[in-house]
This record gives C-alpha cells, structure tokens and sequence, in this order.
C-alpha cells in the first residue's frame, strides 16, 4: 500500500503542475493515466461502478465525482482532484483542493487551508484503542472552531486496502468516543469536504458530480494512513510518511516503514 500511495502523491503532483487557467480537466486525467502506466499502476477509479477516468475533477460547487471534461479551467476557480492507484492489487487514494491562479478571495483561501487542516487533526486522533469517531470529532471541531462551514453529511471517508472503499465509512462530523475501536493494521482514507455554504448536496444528471444545493464553493483534501504494529500512524500517501504535519500536532508517525 505504500508503493500504491507514492504512486497516487506522485500523480497528484504531476496534475498540480500543469494546474492552469485554460487548461482542460480532460488534460488532467491524460496526466494521471502516464504516471500509472509509467508506474506499472492500475486506477481504482476508471470503470469503478462505470466511472469514465482515472481521477475526479470537482471545480468551484462541485464539491467531490466530478468528471473530466473539455471545461477550461478559469482564473480563480478552486479545483479538488481525486486520484487512486493500485499496486499488485492494493489500493492507495487521495486528495487536494487549489485555487487555478490567483484565490479570489480570503474567505476562499481560508476555506482551503482549513479544509487541508482538519484532515491532518483527524489523522492526528487515530490512536490504537481509540474509537472511529474520535477521528469524525477531531475534523468537526477543527473546522467549527475556524468559522461557518458546511460540512456534508452524505460523503467521507473510509476504510481501504484490497479495495478502494472497505468499512468503516468515516464522518466527517459527530461526537467522539463511538463506533469499532481503532487497532494495529488499520488503514482508513480520511476526507474532510466543508463548503462556505450549507451541507446539502444535490448529485447532477451525469450520476457522479456532487454539487453544494446553494451554489457555494468547497474543498476536499484526502490521504490514506495506516495504524501500524508499533501503534503509531503513517500517512501512505504523503512522502514523508505525514512527520511534518503530524509532528507540529504532537503526534510521532512510525518509523517501520522509513
């Protein structure tokens, strides 16, 4: 799962590089698909319950599932970008929100950076013999404590492994103390999806794109971590296991896998 995870950071970045006002969301998903083939990677998205690419492409009020289109992307949108990737059949999936070009605004920036943070709070409370929503307490609090967000209630995260979505389902929201104990092996995908307006979500005509009912703009950060047998966490999707971030947190990540 880790090679999977690399692969998956290694497409995002690819994709983020060529993140630009008039580019196509349909140029972004060809750049994913050379980073899996050069990689001797699959995609768990393409064909995944009929999905037509290898990454999710949500601009503006597309809040997660959009798909790839002949859409230029315009100066000031804010575009999330869903990637997975599977190596000898283990899966790795994550996430990240920016703005194309300049943010329009402070309020957008914000929304962003405290979207991207409380996925880290959340990965940050996972701790053996804790309880699930620990984790979905941790990412409500974080983000209720910045400001008036919604946060959906339909979509989160999730657990994966030899398949891309494995239980448990993980909220984004809740009280903490509740749901299976959190033990040694564990490996939860942790996506946290606030938008400056109401949570209600409506699903567009194309069965996929997933769209804030009231037209304000949202943002959604993912990465996949594993509960290790030294008892401590690593983020499989980030390089460097998630040390940095978790670090400024208090949180030590393992060292099994370095």
């Amino acid at each position: 799962m880790r090679q999977a995870g690399l692969v998956v950071y290694e497409g995002l970045e690819a994709v983020k590089k060529e993140i630009a006002p008039g580019v196509t969301t349909n140029h972004l998903n060809e750049v994913a698909i050379k980073v899996l083939k050069k990689n001797g990677a699959k995609s768990n998205f393409l064909n995944y319950h009929g999905y037509p690419a290898v990454i999710c492409a949500s601009v503006n009020d597309e809040i997660v599932h959009g798909i790839p289109n002949q859409r230029k992307l315009e100066e000031g949108d804010i575009l999330s970008i869903d990637f997975g990737a599977i190596i000898n059949g283990w899966h790795g999936d994550s996430a990240f929100t920016v703005a194309v070009g300049q943010v329009r605004s402070n309020e957008e920036a914000k929304l962003i950076q405290v979207c991207e943070d409380s996925m880290w709070h959340g990965i940050a409370a996972a701790t053996v013999g804790g309880r699930l929503t620990d984790i979905s307490h941790a990412i409500e609090s974080y983000i209720n404590s910045q400001g008036t967000y919604g946060i959906l209630r339909e979509y989160g995260g999730h657990g994966i492994g030899t398949a891309m979505h494995e239980d448990p389902h993980v909220l984004n929201f809740g009280a903490a103390g509740l749901g299976p104990e959190l033990q040694v092996g564990m490996v939860l995908a942790i996506e946290p999806m606030p938008t400056l307006g109401t949570h209600k979500t409506k699903t567009l005509d194309d069965d996929w794109t997933v769209v804030s009912i009231d037209g304000s703009r949202g943002a959604h950060f993912e990465h996949s971590f594993a509960l290790l047998p030294d008892g401590k966490p690593f983020v499989l999707t980030s390089p460097d296991g998630g040390q940095e971030k978790l670090s400024s947190l208090g949180v030590a990540i393992s060292d099994l896998l370095n």
